[in-house]
């Protein structure tokens, strides 16, 4: 890890005033407003002088992102290999946890303010509580909202947005999107339940920031899917959101589950992972040091509204008709959650869907996006636990969720993955950054990219990672192992 030492500096942003940076907050890390000039507040955080000296250098320290020790440690790694003659191409941008805006707050933000000492030392206190390792703390963009008068995290959702529009602007770069849930924070549509008009959310949420897409390609369509936000204040909520993507000219969602083909040759599933996972018990836990979940004896309850019913209850079974059934040439699968992630928020619902999708997902499918965890990532799973065996065409899951919030990867928790699961190889995971995903398919292989953007508010873009996969569908049935019955 590299540290870095920061001094004051101004910067702007597009609608913000330049103000001064306090002395000791890492660079880019602070969008706007003036902090208290105490330089004493990270020393003074935790009574213990252990934890007081830690505080402090971890304050100057800067870490950029989280690259797994098997991977290459700058960006760029496994560079894409020539794809010989193809006959097949379409390009897909995968972006996920979207609607976070400051004019769209969570209730807690207007009711009680946070001044700059008292959001810190909060940040501080939930990088302790999860036991993450106190030398690679570093704080998140941050903002003051006029709007509350307290200051929140910075949302990217604007930044993000102008820059997935710069990137499509280029020919044959985007022939679709999918977006990957969350697409309204804090709490979904309300309906009424805030005091609040969704009509105005959707617009400030889900069709202003991205219109521009449309503007510049009539034909271009986003393919979303419903993340826990979208459920958080009631099923009428959900179901006023899915009504309003229905209607949209933007967006095509049939169902809280669907699919459809975007393209010839390329057929998208959307499932409900918050749906799915609710029919199930997800046990609390806390971390250890050496990053291993340890369950709390506590079980975290769904909200009973999004518990399935009737055909929701059949979600798994449809998912694995409609793939088998499917002759596409590529079998995408998109949802909210992730199968793999390295910042340890779900471990427990990442399980459980690995154990009801790898039999289909294994079989059948291409690739699995998911958001839900505000990083970006790439993992390879060699499907052993859907197949039986180790395939030589492992399954590549993304994770996206990083257009509009940011959360730090708790790296020995992602060391407790790489000792743990064989199965899994984890080429690239970066935290506390804002982005996008990129997919180019071509006849037998396709290419992933990791697009992020700076912290300052401007939309300029950079390749991060970028890998070539194969096809796995399409095989004869002998090229697969088949799991034991």
């Amino acid at each position: 890890m590299k540290f870095s030492i920061y001094g004051r500096r101004k910067f702007a942003r597009p609608q913000d005033k330049a103000h001064d940076m306090t002395e000791f907050i890492p660079e880019n890390r602070v969008q706007q407003g003036k902090l208290p000039d105490d330089h004493d507040l990270f020393v003074t955080v935790r009574r213990h002088a252990w934890k007081a000296t830690a505080l402090a250098v971890a304050v100057l320290a800067s870490a950029c992102g989280t690259t797994p020790a098997s991977a290459p440690a700058s960006p760029g790694i496994n560079p894409s290999t020539p794809a010989g003659a193809e006959t097949f191409k379409a390009n897909i941008l995968a972006f996920g946890d979207t609607g976070y805006d400051y004019d769209w707050l969570e209730a807690d933000d207007y009711e009680d303010p946070l001044d700059a000492r008292t959001y810190i030392v909060g940040e501080l206190d939930d990088w302790i509580e999860d036991n993450m390792p106190i030398q690679e703390f570093r704080l998140s963009p941050f903002h003051f909202a006029e709007q509350t008068g307290g200051w929140v995290p910075a949302s990217g959702m604007w930044p993000v947005a102008r820059a997935i529009q710069d990137w499509c602007a280029s020919p044959d770069r985007c022939d679709f999107g999918v977006m990957l849930g969350d697409n309204i924070y804090p709490s979904g549509a309300t309906v009424g339940a805030d005091g609040r008009d969704d009509a105005a959310r959707f617009d400030d949420l889900m069709n202003k920031p991205y219109i521009g897409l449309q503007e510049q390609d009539e034909d271009f369509v986003i393919y979303p899917v419903m993340g826990n936000h979208d459920w958080e204040t009631s099923r009428e909520g959900a179901e006023a959101q899915l009504a309003y993507l229905q209607a949209s000219p933007l967006y095509r969602m049939d169902g809280f589950w669907w699919k459809s083909e975007p393209v010839p040759g390329v057929e998208v599933f959307g499932i409900d992972t918050t749906l799915l996972l609710s029919a199930f018990e997800e046990p609390e836990y806390a971390f250890a040091d050496d990053g291993t979940p340890v369950h709390t004896g506590e079980i975290d309850e769904a909200d009973p509204w999004t518990v399935p019913r009737g055909a929701e209850r059949d979600q798994v079974a449809w998912l694995a008709k409609a793939l088998a059934e499917s002759d596409a040439h590529w079998k995408i699968v998109i949802a909210h959650h992730p199968l793999w992630s390295g910042s340890g928020g779900k471990y427990e619902q990442a399980k459980v869907l690995r154990e009801q999708l790898y039999p289909a997902l294994c079989r059948y499918a291409d690739m699995f996006l998911a958001g839900h965890e505000h990083t970006l990532e790439v993992h390879m799973d060699d499907c052993r636990d859907g197949l039986g065996q180790p395939d030589d065409r492992p399954l590549m899951t993304l994770v996206s969720g990083a257009a509009g919030k940011q959360r730090a990867l708790h790296s020995t928790f992602m060391d407790y993955l790489d000792r743990t699961y064989p199965q899994k190889e984890t080429l690239y995971a970066r935290g506390q950054v804002w982005g996008f995903a990129t997919l180019e398919l071509g006849e037998d292989e396709a290419e992933v990219t990791l697009l992020a953007i700076p912290d300052d508010g401007s939309s300029a873009i950079d390749e991060v990672f970028t890998h070539r996969f194969k096809r796995r569908s399409g095989r004869d049935a002998g090229a697969l192992t088949q799991a034991s019955p």
